[in-house]
């Protein structure tokens, strides 16, 4: 027997996503009011600042969307114009995706941020459908490159070098 949903629920799946986004926010708050701040504090605004604002942000936006949704609005349907809905999904392309993206997250401790960030972006462009075997990883390593040095040395956001760590 296939369980059914209650006649006021049907044709509402947006109030999924308004639930998805208050337990969002709800954990957010919960992250930013337990966070200790006596180690990290540095002047009149906090570290919890930005959870506490983006925390409220997601329970406005939940209690908003849920009203509009009971109130009977709905979301448009899909109208890209370059978007074909009765073809399937490409999935070498999003598993191409994946793979690097996963091997980003394994390579980057132990080749460091240039070399993982370089097979990343590279990576990347070729799983979606850039060929051009020649200047593609040229640009992959100057891009890698240039995120890690105005993270590193600009902002102060040390990332992992590597074996590069004393060369750059």
């Amino acid at each position: 027997m296939k369980p059914t949903l209650p006649t006021w629920l049907r044709g509402r799946s947006e109030l999924g996503v308004g639930v998805l986004l208050f337990v969002l926010g709800v954990l957010v708050l919960t992250d930013a009011l337990t966070l200790d701040t006596d180690l990290t504090g540095r002047g009149p605004v906090g570290p919890a600042t930005v959870p506490l604002v983006v925390g409220c942000g997601l329970l406005a936006v939940a209690v908003l969307l849920s009203v509009d949704v009971l109130r009977g609005g709905r979301g448009e349907a899909e109208a890209g114009e370059d978007v074909d809905l009765t073809e399937p999904a490409d999935w070498r392309t999003v598993l191409l995706l994946a793979g690097v993206f996963l091997a980003f997250a394994v390579l980057i401790g132990p080749v460091g941020f240039p070399v993982a960030g370089a097979l990343l972006f590279w990576g990347s462009a070729y799983a979606l459908g850039s060929r051009h075997f020649h200047r593609d990883p040229l640009i992959a390593a100057g891009l890698s490159l240039l995120t890690y040095v105005v993270f590193d040395t600009l902002l102060g956001v040390p990332l992992p070098g590597g074996p590069l760590m004393g060369v750059i």
